[in-house]
């Protein structure tokens, strides 16, 4: 899951870290599919050489997506996922190593998070069924228009779960899936594969970690190996930063809010399930029944360069007058371990720590007001200082009363806002009550009719004075009708809130939405009683609850850290509390952890299904393990409550909150088990069993003969990895029970595609390098390692504060992007206004001041064209998106040039206004205004004739001033 608005934060901060993704499209020839050659250079012209898939960030959105139809079946949803994967190949390319994750057994510790989400999913889901089902009953009953039920069976998503079915079956597709790709495509066939399913334990971010570290601490390594982890966690970024490679670059989809989503009902556009009214969609056009399509566009790709982020962290994190000798990679090491306090998967945030309000911040700047006490860093790596964390949270402790009071007022300036613009929204919705018609009717801006000359004056202002009259008698009625509602009490009070007209307001339309109750009040003085009485049902006075309360807390940090750098410390750990202490109470920390308990297992995956499922998603389990989930007398029945609590915790929505769920207790429920065991069959037994890695490589591979080598000696020893045979990867070789062998026909378990008859690709259980128990790995730069080249410029340190964030596309900042000429601009604009009155361009000038690429074109005078100053660098440099800076008069004659339709008109707008208020202001011969006003009658006089005489007025009107030009009457209204 990761760390909510962590990503958001991140990009407005730096926003140099992102470029967009350059994807090369197959193209299509007399019916044939052509497929991108994957052995050319990369387009986004960046070398990778590794690529890592979190394979739960592709198989959620193949399988039950938010923007498009959901597949109908199993085998649809396998070849989304395939397709899926073709598609980062193609953008990513990489040159070594494709390695793909998935989900496997958890620690105890993440368990909890899981199980608070599939218990959510499976209330949401009844709920949501519910309401659609009383909402449909009512509006049927109002006589309204619905379309048929469609009934179909619900894909329950707890199925990504291992142990399932539906993960073994998955484990069988991508191992054919692999096969073929390395039998038939070119660019696959020097890279090494490793699949790890979700028999492997471990997730699947931490296995490619895992992975990782064991890779830079053998001595073949390759120091300056670029790696690209894909995926859509923002706790990649922490994980990326933590193996301190300098090449790391992490890809994901383009976040894309408040996308419109279809009525769960209706399956129109424009509103929620809760609003549909029932009504039958009009046609409007000859096309408009594809109006209310949900539209279907590919899912776009960014890429996070956390080798700029580390140059933005450099800058922040430098700190001069040590008492110690400063280290940049120490310092990363802390400023990862202080992210967890505003959220993770395995621990509550603190409650005086948001960081939507700057906790990151907040921390760092007492950070460094408290190192040069501490003597020293707060990790190191992974292992934490206790000493110098307690003096971090001690000043955040002395902040707490103020944070939360500053909360509160933020929170009552934000309502205040919200409820200005609902009235102004509403306002502007209804317009006023009454509007004239005719020749004073109000007119849209850029309407390129006019209103209707009046004929008869007398008739004209009659029928005006009929409306007015007209409309007086509805709003008597309106009022009479609200005054018997009432009761007959004419004088209604605010108490029956109704409007100026009489009408009662509906609840809908009140200004002020119910809030939660919020019984803690953070922002009043006994705060601190108030929390620990509601939250853990304890008196604040107890103070050895609070100590466990911390205690547990500590070693959570420690905990993670440890998982971040070293691998799990613990598969049993977990913290045992639904809320979080407050920084204050952080004291004597010092001796309150000691080192986890050695040799702890992970659970099994049936084992870890009983711990995570609820009872409604029981038929992924077997009958005899299912009836301990409802079975009256089961003895773990409280595990699986039908209902439970959300506490909001002082969030707006239900998902924010907290899922007040009982913990599972590992001894009760192995105890549970033993009595049914017995009762898998033997595919259950596999399914429940722990598997390991698979090695994938094609016969071009120099590794392929010494494997295949293996099969035919029958070698059941693990035998290990020549380094120099696989681009210095080490690992351990086992040969594979059902072996995916050359020249051996591969079935395809996916009834649309076919086997693999000619297969030239061979598989092999592969195993990471083992290292000897208390082995500390190193968070540091390894030797030989060639820091990338700077891309930031000095303006970018203050860009995020000041500019949206717009990102680059591909590495290169110099790449020509897309544009249109002067005569696309021509023909969209006169295709834009010709059915339409109005709209978003129909009053923006011409496009003289558009000119291809980034820069303006050459040109006389002397002057050089602009040259961009930095070389091409392997990452290149950030986005440039100020525009460069020219004399004056080669602004007024240029304007700015735009990257795209958008960004051109919008440039064109601005300069257009630059002009006339730079004519308003001069109010000298040469202002536009002046000039404007003095020609604007002509104009109009001259419509008959401006084809014969548009070329000469355009060049005496903008030669050595670069205004643009004025624009054809017919087009545009000035008035």
């Amino acid at each position: 899951m990761g760390v909510p608005a962590f990503f958001r934060w991140l990009s407005r901060k730096y926003p140099s870290i992102i470029v967009h993704s350059v994807e090369e499209k197959g193209k299509e020839c007399n019916g044939v599919r052509i497929p991108v050659d994957t052995t050319k250079p990369n387009p986004n012209e960046v070398e990778f050489d590794n690529l890592y898939l979190d394979m739960n960030g592709i198989i959620h959105p193949c399988t039950h997506p938010e923007d498009k139809p959901a597949p109908k079946n199993e085998d649809e949803m396998m070849v989304a996922i395939f397709e899926y994967i073709d598609r980062l190949f193609n953008i990513v390319r990489p040159r070594r190593v494709l390695y793909m994750a998935i989900d496997g057994v958890a620690p105890r510790a993440k368990m909890n998070q899981q199980r608070s989400r599939r218990f959510r999913a499976s209330k949401e889901g009844v709920e949501l069924a519910e309401e659609k089902h009383r909402i449909r009953e009512e509006i049927i009953q109002r006589g309204g228009y619905l379309p048929p039920d469609e009934i179909k069976e619900r894909f329950d998503s707890n199925c990504i779960t291992p142990g399932t079915e539906f993960m073994d079956n998955l484990a069988q597709c991508l191992r054919y899936y692999v096969a073929d790709r390395l039998s038939n495509d070119p660019g696959w066939k020097s890279v090494t594969v490793f699949l790890s399913d979700a028999s492997v334990p471990g997730e699947g971010e931490h296995k490619i970690m895992d992975f990782i570290r064991r890779q830079r601490a053998q001595p073949n390594h390759d120091p300056n190996t670029h790696h690209c982890l894909c995926g859509a966690d923002a706790d990649l970024i922490m994980l990326g930063l933590a193996t301190h490679e300098p090449n790391f670059t992490i890809i994901r989809e383009e976040f894309k809010p408040n996308k419109p989503r279809p009525c769960a009902l209706c399956g129109q556009l424009g509103h929620e399930i809760k609003d549909c009214q029932g009504t039958a969609r009009e046609k409007q056009g000859q096309h408009d029944e594809f109006a209310d399509t949900m539209p279907v566009s590919e899912q776009e790709f960014i890429f996070i360069r956390l080798s700029v982020l580390r140059e933005y962290l450099a800058r922040e994190l430098t700190m001069a007058s040590l008492p110690f000798p400063f280290d940049f990679e120490r310092s990363i090491d802390d400023w990862v371990f202080m992210c967890f306090f505003v959220g993770n998967d395995f621990l509550p945030h603190l409650p005086s720590l948001e960081i939507r309000e700057g906790a990151i911040d907040r921390l760092v700047n007492i950070y460094k007001d408290v190192v040069h006490k501490t003597g020293g860093y707060l990790t190191q790596n992974g292992y934490v200082n206790l000493e110098r964390v307690e003096m971090i949270m001690q000043a955040v402790g002395v902040a707490e009363d103020n944070i939360f009071k500053k909360r509160k007022e933020d929170d009552e300036n934000f309502k205040r806002r919200m409820k200005e613009k609902r009235k102004r929204m509403k306002a502007e919705q209804h317009g006023p009550a009454y509007l004239t018609t005719g020749q004073f009717a109000p007119q849209a801006l850029g309407r390129r009719d006019r209103p209707e000359p009046v004929q008869n004056a007398r008739h004209q202002a009659y029928d005006m004075r009929m409306q007015a009259r007209e409309q007086n008698n509805k709003d008597a009625a309106q009022s009479l009708k609200a005054m018997m509602r009432n009761g007959g009490n004419s004088s209604a009070g605010p108490s029956d809130r109704t409007d100026s007209r009489g009408m009662k307001r509906k609840a809908d339309d009140s200004d002020s939405e119910p809030e939660p109750e919020d019984n803690v009040r953070l922002w009043e003085e006994g705060w601190k009683q108030r929390y620990y009485k509601t939250k853990f049902d304890v008196d604040v006075t107890d103070e050895d609850f609070r100590q466990r309360v911390v205690k547990s807390y500590v070693e959570g940090l420690c905990w993670v850290l440890r998982y971040y750098y070293q691998g799990c410390a613990s598969w049993k750990w977990y913290f045992p509390f639904h809320y979080a202490p407050f920084a204050s109470d952080f004291k004597d920390i010092k001796g309150m952890f000691t080192d986890f308990e050695k040799g702890t297992k992970p659970f099994k995956p049936l084992e870890q299904l009983m711990s995570v499922f609820p009872a409604a998603s029981g038929n992924f389990l077997p009958q005899t393990w299912r009836n301990l989930m409802t079975g009256p007398d089961s003895s773990i029945i409280d595990f699986y409550p039908d209902d439970f609590a959300i506490d909001l915790n002082g969030k707006k929505y239900a998902w924010q909150g907290v899922a007040l769920l009982p913990f599972v207790d590992e001894r009760r429920l192995r105890a549970a088990l033993a009595d049914v065991y017995p009762d898998l069959t033997p595919e259950e037994v596999k399914r429940n069993s722990l598997g390991s890695d698979v090695l994938f490589l094609g016969k071009s591979h120099p590794l392929f003969d010494f494997i295949q080598e293996l099969y035919r000696t029958e070698s059941h020893e693990g035998t290990e990895i020549p380094p120099e045979l696989c681009h210095g990867i080490q690992g351990t070789l086992n040969l594979d029970d059902d072996p995916i062998l050359p020249d051996k026909t591969v079935e395809s378990p996916i009834p649309m595609l076919r086997d693999i008859s000619h297969n030239s690709s061979i598989g092999v259980k592969f195993k990471d390098p083992e290292y000897a128990d208390g082995f500390v790995f190193k968070a540091v730069l390894l030797p030989g390692a060639k820091i990338p080249s700077k891309v930031l410029k000095p303006g970018d340190w203050e860009k995020g504060n000041r500019e949206p964030w717009r990102p680059q596309l591909g590495f290169n900042p110099n790449r020509q992007q897309a544009h249109l000429d002067q005569s696309s601009f021509r023909a969209l604009s006169h295709n834009l206004n010709r059915n339409q009155h109005g709209g978003q361009y129909s009053n923006a000038p011409p496009p003289s001041n558009y000119h291809r690429g980034n820069y303006p074109p050459s040109h006389s005078g002397g002057q050089q064209p602009f040259q961009h100053s930095r070389q091409n660098s392997l990452l290149g440099a950030p986005p440039s998106f100020h525009q460069p800076q020219y004399p004056r008069q080669q602004q007024q004659q240029y304007g700015g040039g735009g990257h795209s339709w958008d960004r051109a008109m919008q440039s064109q707008q601005s300069a257009y206004q630059q002009n006339m208020n730079r004519g308003r202001g001069g109010g000298g011969p040469g202002g536009y205004q002046q000039r404007y006003d003095q020609r604007r009658d002509d104009w109009h006089d001259r419509r008959d004739d401006r084809r014969d005489n548009w070329g000469q007025q355009h060049q005496g009107y903008s030669s050595g001033r670069g205004y643009p030009p004025p624009p054809p009457s017919r087009r545009y209204n000035w008035k």
